[in-house]
């Protein structure tokens, strides 16, 4: 147990490295973090430790990216590099995994986590990425082989293989497969596509008084307002993109503005997700090509959901 741990954080981090281990026991609601020195972790005491604590229903983690020196938390202000990127497999496990590796939009991942059946964490080691190429790459990953959507963030957890899956009962071994030693560089992901597609380009934002609406939040209030009142959403974007040519992307804009206020709209009636999913396909299927559709539509209602779940709509 301890030896295939050692191994998979030998190869995931350097010599000096500072890593944020989790611990996260689910029947007593007790977390755990550690941060440290990769050296401390590799310790055959250390490790041990771990692997006790697993035994006793503890969930082990660690943050996919080193921590600067010193660091106290792990908020993404502590990141010290982009080490890895990764997704996580939830659903239909197989054929996500299988599309990904015969795809020719990502090269061969370095390592494949097999966190219980059917559920996968996949990583490709990685230098020259910055943390807002990296987080709009593991979005488009995401969106394009059907991961977690949520799980993009550059101070993201792993489990570690070696130790116990503690969310079943009972546990499951967390494996690992390692596919290849190579580093890759942005250009070896070619999501190009996508990202010209469904990503508007980052652009400079003035300072506003924050007793005004800015543009953006009246024509979320206009959306959400004419779709309650039942107006039709394909002119509704129509009328929002004319007016709004101040965009990069004006089309873009208007057709994710009037999507995500009509995903909210339906998961606030008691739609289901899968269902905001087919209508937003169904929605757009003659604007966007069918794998594209696909993907924007289940990131929008992901997105939708996690805003009703985080704070009340007024």
């Amino acid at each position: 147990m301890t030896r295939i741990a050692a191994e998979f954080l030998t190869r995931c981090f350097a010599p000096g490295d500072t890593v944020a281990l989790l611990l996260r026991n689910e029947s007593t609601a007790t977390t755990q973090q550690r941060i440290i020195p990769l050296e401390r972790v590799l310790a055959s005491r250390y490790l041990g430790w771990l692997a006790c604590e697993n035994q006793s229903g503890t969930n082990i983690y660690v943050a996919a990216n080193p921590l600067l020196s010193g660091s106290r938390k792990r908020t993404k202000e502590c990141i010290a590099s982009v080490r890895h990127l990764y997704i996580d497999i939830d659903v239909n496990g197989e054929a996500c995994l299988a599309a990904l590796r015969a795809s020719h939009l990502v090269p061969e991942p370095n390592v494949v986590v097999s966190t219980s059946a059917g559920k996968y964490q996949v990583l490709w080691r990685v230098e020259d990425f910055d943390f807002y190429t990296q987080e709009m790459t593991l979005k488009l990953l995401a969106m394009a082989f059907h991961g977690d959507i949520s799980c993009t963030d550059c101070n993201r957890v792993l489990r570690i293989p070696g130790f116990r899956n503690c969310k079943y009962d009972p546990p499951q071994l967390v494996t690992v497969e390692y596919l290849s030693d190579a580093t890759y560089q942005p250009g070896d992901f070619h999501l190009y596509v996508l990202r010209e597609a469904c990503m508007i380009p980052p652009v400079p934002q003035q300072p506003v008084r924050r007793d005004m609406q800015t543009n953006s939040e009246h024509d979320w209030a206009w959306a959400s307002r004419e779709l309650s009142l039942g107006k039709d959403a394909l002119t509704l974007t129509l009328e929002l993109a004319s007016r709004r040519s101040d965009k990069p992307n004006p089309t873009y804009y208007a057709q994710r503005t009037i999507d995500m206020a009509s995903a909210r709209l339906w998961l606030q009636k008691g739609s289901n997700i899968s269902d905001v999913i087919s209508m937003l396909e169904s929605r757009r299927h003659l604007e966007l090509p069918a794998d594209l559709c696909s993907a924007r539509a289940r990131e929008i209602a992901a997105t939708a959901r996690r805003m009703i779940t985080r704070k009340p709509i007024a």
